[in-house]
């Protein structure tokens, strides 16, 4: 009993994480260090506990493994966790034939910077459009509706100044 016992603590510090370490990662990139810093704390914490448990008893291969499992699974967790907290800010650039759809997309809320551009079939409209990460999905959505043709980029900010973000209700 104590052996699974071991087992589940290894496979689920070791899910912690490298989840944790997922999440530190992106708040570093995103110059978020006082938060990175806190989240890596605990990190090594649980890391060096996990892997105290496999070392100390090499002789069982199936720590081993469990701890692999683990690692394994904090990626694909850490990937969810973030995708679900969706932090940060995006800037969405969308082409467009539609001159309309700046005022719409502005009507839902969002700052909009119109420019010109000239492609191979003719004048566009190029959006620029700085808004939360998870507002980007209803963005999508709404441009695709409106203009099944646009052309949609989206492009991870790491900081902005100034402008005009969208309140929240």
């Amino acid at each position: 009993m104590d052996a699974i016992l071991g087992y589940f603590f290894i496979f689920f510090a070791r899910v912690c994480d490298v989840s944790l370490a997922t999440i530190r990662t992106l708040m570093v990139v995103r110059g978020n260090r006082l938060q990175a810093a806190a989240i890596g704390f605990f990190e090594v914490i649980i890391y060096i506990t996990a892997l105290n448990q496999v070392v100390s008893r090499l002789d069982n291969p199936v720590n081993l493994i469990v701890y692999a499992l683990g690692f394994a699974t904090g990626n694909y967790v850490g990937s969810l966790l973030e995708e679900k907290l969706a932090l940060g800010l995006t800037t969405v650039q969308v082409i467009t034939k539609n001159p309309e759809l700046s005022g719409k997309v502005r009507s839902l809320g969002y700052g909009v910077t119109v420019l010109n551009g000239s492609g191979k079939e003719g004048t566009r409209h190029v959006l620029v459009i700085s808004l939360a990460r998870k507002n980007v999905p209803d963005l999508i959505s709404y441009i695709e509706n409106e203009d099944e043709s646009a052309f949609i980029t989206i492009m991870d900010t790491k900081s902005v100044k100034g402008g005009y973000f969208k309140q929240a209700k």
